[in-house]
């Protein structure tokens, strides 16, 4: 693998937005006297966003370089990351296969409607069968072709790390906490090796029972000596994946109405949640500077916003 990108992924990259970082104004985080900044990567694009487009670039700049001509991997009926892998797939002129979890359903969710729009082979498999392909991290994935690439669930790979480190190198200013939500660990993990020793990476796991994401994400690390002050956060999965309460449901919407930035209940919601109900408990101390990532992937938030792109 080179860190040179590949001339068809290099033109797609011109073609992003830009992720900015917003600072956040709330009397409650002025009255606590902390300062929250928001890196949002939501911005990058409205299908390619966040650490979608992180984790993929280095994976997608390797199977380019090989010589790959179809991209496979597996994710839920609303996954963000087959959503980015279709459409990338699309600009890039590569064919795409994903094992999806479950039954074919009668209906198509509209995330699932775009993957087949896009050009994307479904594959339906049973829920016993999609636990096995988890099981496949690397480029081990059986029955593969002469000329199909594997990616792991969300991007799982250690080649996405590199792309999610770029995240820190744009983030100008110092601060003692990086906040982000957690599905894979595969972000959380990127970040880690690439923030100053002194801050603290937290991941806020968005699914119930993420206990075993710590050994995935120690897995991920393995290849680095430095580890940097860490830790998985699991208060807030509401549940399970997937899955709200009215509580969580009250605070996005009212969120968006006061800031204007677009949350779902999926990721970003109980990312934001977690930050104002830690700041209520007095977890930060005053004068301390917090950054969280937004990770785009505003899937769950269909069908309240739209998904058209020019690209």
């Amino acid at each position: 693998m080179t860190d040179r990108l590949h001339p068809r992924l290099l033109a797609l990259q011109r073609r992003l937005g830009i992720s900015s970082l917003t600072p956040l104004v709330d009397p409650k985080l002025s009255a606590s006297g902390i300062e929250l900044w928001i890196k949002r990567d939501d911005l990058l694009h409205p299908i390619i966003s966040g650490n979608k487009w992180r984790k993929l670039k280095y994976i997608l700049n390797d199977a380019l370089n090989v010589g790959a001509h179809t991209l496979v991997s597996m994710g839920g009926a609303y996954s963000n990351h087959l959503h980015a892998l279709a459409y990338i797939g699309k600009c890039l002129g590569l064919k795409t296969v994903a094992y999806v979890r479950g039954e074919q359903p009668a209906i198509f969710t509209p995330t699932l409607r775009d993957l087949s729009q896009w050009g994307m082979e479904l594959r339906f498999v049973s829920r016993g069968d999609y636990r096995r392909l988890r099981g496949f991290k690397g480029i081990d994935m059986p029955d593969l072709r002469a000329g199909q690439y594997w990616l792991p669930e969300g991007g799982a790979a250690e080649l996405a790390l590199k792309g999610v480190a770029e995240i820190v190198d744009e983030i100008p200013l110092g601060y003692e906490h990086l906040f982000v939500p957690c599905g894979t660990g595969t972000t959380l993990a990127g970040l880690i090796g690439a923030v100053p020793a002194h801050c603290r990476v937290s991941g806020v796991a968005v699914l119930k029972g993420a206990d075993f994401l710590r050994a995935d994400v120690a897995r991920l690390l393995a290849a680095d000596s430095v580890h940097t002050d860490w830790q998985i956060i699991l208060d807030y999965h509401f549940g399970g994946f997937a899955k709200s309460s009215p509580a969580l449901t009250e605070f996005v919407s009212q969120f968006i109405a006061a800031h204007g930035i677009t949350l779902e209940a999926v990721y970003s919601g109980k990312l934001l949640f977690a930050i104002y109900d830690l700041l209520q408990k007095d977890y930060f101390k005053r004068g301390q500077r917090v950054v969280v990532i937004h990770t785009g992937g505003l899937q769950g938030a269909r069908p309240c916003i739209s998904h058209s792109a020019n690209m």
